[in-house]
Order: C-alpha cells, then sequence, then structure tokens
C-alpha cells in the first residue's frame, strides 16, 4: 500500500508499505477513503515531537471503511463506514474513567505517533470498539473527517478550557484549521467580541467569512495596543493559542485580561517563557487537555 512516512526532520515520503495486520483481538483494519494533514505533522516533521520516529506513517485523522474485525469488536462490521478518533482508548483504565482519553495507558495519542497512521491507504486501529464511530452512508466525508481531530480540538481544548461564555470577549492566535474550528465554535456560546490575529491575509479572509468580529495582522507590531484598544484597555477574557511556537504564547500572555484564560492548543516544541513577574497578581487561568473527550459528543 502507499504511505506517507516521516524519515527524519524536514523529511517526509510516499513509500510503499506492507498492509497492516490485526495484533490484537480488540484491533480492526480500516481502509482510508479520506484523511487530511494536521498541523501536529507539521510539527513532526520539524523534530517537535520526540515520541514519533523516523520511519512511522504520519497521520491520526480519517474516515473510511471497516476491513477486519479482531474477535473482540462486536460492535461493528465489516463494510461499515466508520470515523476514526484521534485518540485511542481503550474506555476502561483509570484515566479513560476520568475522562481523560488522551492519557490512556494503552492508548492515547498513538496513531501516527508511536504507532503508524491514518496517512496511508489501511490502517490498524487499536480499542476499535471505543475508538471508532459510526457514520451514515450518505454522510458527507470531507466534513465528517474535521471530526477525527480539528473540530474537538477547537472546541475542547480552545473553546471549552477557555470557559467562552455569553458576553464574554476572545482573541484567538492562529488562524489555520484549529483556530478557525475554535472560532465557529466559540459562536455557539455567544461571546460579545471575537479577534482573529494571524499573519496570512488568505486565512484571514476565511475567518471574516465565518463571522468573526475583527481580524489583526501581527507584523504591523501593534497587536496587542490593537486589543486593547478593541476591549477597553482590558484585553480579552479568553484568549486561544492555536499556533504552537514561543512568540503565539508569549503573546496570549500580553492580550489575556485580568481574570481570563489562556487555553493553549499549538503543540510546542521549544521552551517558551512564562512571564510570571508580570501574571502572578492578574488572576489568570492556563489550561491545555489533549483532546479531552470521546467524539461521541459529536457525531449521532
Amino acid at each position: 500500500m502507499k504511505a506517507l512516512v516521516y524519515k527524519g526532520i524536514g523529511s517526509v515520503e510516499l513509500q510503499e508499505r506492507p498492509r497492516p495486520k490485526l495484533q490484537s483481538p480488540t484491533d480492526a483494519i480500516i481502509k482510508l477513503s479520506k484523511t487530511t494533514i494536521c498541523g501536529t505533522d507539521l510539527h513532526i516533521r520539524n523534530g517537535d515531537v520526540a515520541t514519533c520516529a523516523p520511519g512511522r506513517i504520519l497521520g491520526h485523522e480519517g474516515v473510511g471503511i471497516v476491513e477486519e474485525l479482531g474477535t473482540s469488536v462486536t460492535t461493528f462490521q465489516e463494510g461499515q463506514k466508520v470515523l476514526i478518533s484521534c485518540i485511542s482508548s481503550c474506555s476502561s483504565c483509570e484515566y479513560c474513567r476520568r475522562g481523560m482519553y488522551s492519557h490512556c495507558k494503552t492508548g492515547g495519542w498513538i496513531l501516527g505517533n508511536t504507532i503508524d497512521g491514518t496517512q496511508a491507504e489501511y490502517v490498524r486501529v487499536p480499542h476499535a470498539a471505543s475508538s471508532l464511530y459510526l457514520i451514515p452512508p450518505s454522510a458527507n466525508e470531507d466534513a465528517l473527517v474535521m471530526l477525527s481531530d480539528i473540530f474537538p480540538t477547537g472546541l475542547e481544548c480552545g473553546v471549552l478550557n477557555g470557559k467562552v461564555e455569553p458576553g464574554s470577549t476572545v482573541a484567538i492566535i492562529g488562524a489555520g484549521p484549529v483556530g478557525l474550528a475554535a472560532l465557529i465554535t466559540a459562536q455557539l456560546y455567544s461571546p460579545s467580541l471575537i479577534i482573529m490575529i494571524d499573519q496570512d491575509m488568505n486565512r484571514l479572509e476565511s475567518a471574516k467569512k465565518l463571522g468573526v468580529h475583527y481580524t489583526i495582522d501581527p507584523t504591523n507590531g501593534e497587536v496587542v495596543n490593537n486589543v486593547k484598544s478593541i476591549t477597553d484597555g482590558k484585553g480579552c477574557d479568553t484568549v486561544i493559542e492555536a499556533v504552537g511556537i514561543p512568540a503565539t504564547f508569549e503573546l496570549c500572555q500580553e492580550l489575556v485580561a485580568p481574570g481570563g484564560i489562556i487555553a493553549n492548543v499549538g503543540v510546542h516544541g521549544t521552551k517558551a517563557d512564562l512571564h510570571l513577574e508580570k501574571l502572578w497578581s492578574q488572576n489568570i487561568c492556563m489550561l491545555h487537555y489533549l483532546h479531552l473527550f470521546l467524539l461521541e459528543h459529536y457525531v449521532d
């Protein structure tokens, strides 16, 4: 089969690989029909994810057809269309029982990280009974593949962790797919103001079409002053970091209002400074949970 393989820092390659086989009674083999590239894959290529070794097939998102099932998987049938969760969950270990599925003792974020992933013609999915979701045959796969990771991450790690609520103010740094997902889902909670910050004009135009109130290009050097002027000098109640570099994390600290929340979504491969000399008295909170919930919140 064809597969996209991480070869080392700065290098990925389309290779011919053997089809995966069942390794456990709880596994499933899925024939991919749709997958996508996550910003995390770019961080892997850049060498920011130490757990992903060269030779790994990338990808943790996808929609496909059940090709083969382990003997313990009784909730699916061969030939059914399924959505693959980016997080593999056993649903029974202490962390899964606490709702911390990304810390599953035998799962978590393993696809395209510590085991071969979805950017291939076939993928082996561990814990299939609690890591796959049945989808209607007529569903739009282009839209559904966004539920593997991008939309749940924008909603859970950004909007829910950021405690967006009616009347609150929100700044999102990074208008990539996850940042735009945070923009879309934040509007479900009726904030009074959403600001999108990105240096890519095409992305900012997309944000405008999706309902953002203000867009700011940070290359003008005035982003902090711009945000403060929009928010009567206070900053934003929720600041969502959706890039994953030190500069954007530090920018969040300048934009958050007293009593506000910084919700970190980006994948960070290098250290970033936390300016407690400025923040200690501001009653702020910082949160980052990796893909906290199961997809049953979104797929019916």
